[in-house]
């Protein structure tokens, strides 16, 4: 493990990654780090599950590297909170994140962003997050004007612009900030631990009118994403309906949150209505419209208790 005993370089890119217990899946995610064409200057793993230590893996890797134990699980906002104040206060003049199941896709990735945030003068930017067991179709689907988009081929073709998505990002999964970004829209919030996090940030992030995108020649491949999202009224809307309890349980609790927060009130009216009919008709589930209820408004009020 390395500690810089002086600020970094100017211009130094430090990369953080937040692990738990997924050693093995951290291994490719380093590698794909250390591979970059563009070097990066540090890396900083923080560490939510010391109990099962990801040190070793860390130590194998090439670059200087801090190893960042939490013996309190941070969960992902507090954990890339954590690495990014710390970043900051080495010195960095940019900011790389990935996640532990999660990489960038060749090793160009992250020579592309810095050249693409060079060239439009970017506060942020985010590679295309794309499927590892199928690089063409997207990890998440996304939105270009009023289209969605669920493969990379048809996201490139959907647009003028053939290097740009603006306003629109994936922010943990290998999207590289300025540092003076940070200082515009702070950090992560804590008290959302998982899920909603990344899109408070991106919220953030509008509200600022700071200019960000996705590089469209940019990937980041990640296990696919979008089996949480249910069809209804014959796949023209789609709700947010994860099976595992805990992962719910702050899904709809950040999301009363999230919706009662400026910038995103107009789409919070139209939450009740979708997941009326999504609990009630689609899927006739009267209990579960009373527990989404119950989290939503939970969140509304700031009452962010660990699930």
């Amino acid at each position: 493990m390395t500690v810089p005993s002086a600020p970094l370089p100017p211009g130094s890119v430090v990369g953080v990654i937040v692990t738990r217990h997924r050693a093995d899946l951290l291994v490719d995610s380093l590698t794909a780090m250390a591979k970059q064409t563009r070097p990066v200057a540090h890396l900083i793993v923080v560490d939510n599950g010391p109990d099962q230590p990801a040190r070793e893996a860390v130590e194998a890797c090439p670059l200087p590297t801090t190893w960042l134990p939490s013996w309190t699980n941070l969960g992902g906002a507090g954990g890339f909170a954590l690495g990014m104040l710390h970043a900051l206060a080495m010195g960095a003049d940019w900011i790389f994140l990935a996640d532990d199941d999660g990489h960038a896709a060749d090793e160009s990735t992250l020579a592309t962003l810095l050249d693409l945030a060079s060239q439009r003068g970017l506060a942020a930017v985010s590679p295309v997050v794309a499927d590892k067991a199928d690089p063409d179709r997207l990890a998440f689907p996304l939105r270009r004007g009023v289209t969605w988009h669920r493969t990379r081929s048809a996201l490139l073709a959907g647009g003028d612009d053939d290097a740009l998505l603006p306003g629109i990002a994936s922010f943990f999964n290998g999207a590289l900030f300025r540092a003076s970004t940070l200082e515009v829209i702070g950090v992560p919030d804590l008290r959302l631990f998982v899920r909603g996090d990344e899109v408070e940030m991106h919220r953030r992030m509008v509200r600022s009118g700071l200019p960000f995108g996705t590089a469209l020649h940019a990937g980041y491949l990640h296990p696919y994403g979008s089996d949480e999202f249910k069809p209804m009224l014959g796949g023209r809307l789609h709700a947010q309906d994860p099976g595992d309890p805990v992962k719910r349980y702050y899904t709809y609790r950040n999301r009363g949150y999230l919706m009662a927060q400026p910038g995103m009130r107009k789409i919070g009216l139209l939450e009740l209505p979708r997941f009326a009919w999504y609990f009630l008709v689609t899927k006739r589930d009267p209990r579960g419209f009373a527990n989404w209820l119950r989290l939503l408004n939970q969140g509304r009020a700031e009452r962010f208790h660990r699930a």
